[in-house]
């Protein structure tokens, strides 16, 4: 899966609306890389939308391969927001982050 919509997402300062799981999710873009398993996918603060454990906001990690529609929107994101971690653990290599 490509990294360069969430990428460019992340350098313009800029929400990243997707679909996931079935539901349509705006977010922030914090960090975006590979697992130890090969597997794109980025960390991100959810702003609003659907989730499968009805979290609408709050911090998630998503696989790029279950990413559907991404779309960069004219709204300016607020990140880096609370907690976020520079260096993700969870990624063995790190494409782009905050």
């Amino acid at each position: 899966m490509n990294t360069g919509t969430p990428c460019d997402a992340l350098r313009t300062a800029k929400r990243l609306e997707i679909r996931y799981d079935g539901y349509t999710r705006v977010v922030e873009v914090h960090a975006v890389g590979y697992t130890r398993e090969n597997n794109a996918i980025m960390r991100v603060w959810q702003v609003r939308g659907g989730s499968v454990h009805n979290e609408r906001t709050g911090w998630k990690l998503l696989r790029l391969d279950e990413t559907r529609g991404l779309a960069i929107l004219n709204e300016t994101s607020e990140a880096p927001r609370p907690d976020y971690k520079h260096g993700d653990s969870a990624m063995a290599r790190i494409v782009c982050q905050i």
